[in-house]
């Protein structure tokens, strides 16, 4: 299943909105994509998103969109 992850890159500020980024990747649930993201990253992540066929379909439409593959 393909992830939406939303996080803030500080955790030392308060969350905005408006400084809010993403990245995307697969998991097989999303409590799975939300320890591979704490523990792979130093983010403050907000919520995971499992995405739909048609979100990702969306999603996918961005020339920016690539998955997050961590090792």
């Amino acid at each position: 299943m393909v992830y939406k992850v939303y996080y803030q890159e500080s955790m030392e500020r308060n969350p905005k909105r408006e400084l809010t980024q993403s990245f995307y990747l697969e998991a097989d649930s999303q409590a799975d994509a939300y320890a591979m993201a704490q523990k792979n990253t130093d983010y403050n992540i907000e919520t995971v998103e499992e995405l739909s066929d048609a979100a990702l379909v969306y999603e996918q439409a961005d020339p920016e969109f690539k998955f997050t593959k961590f090792n």
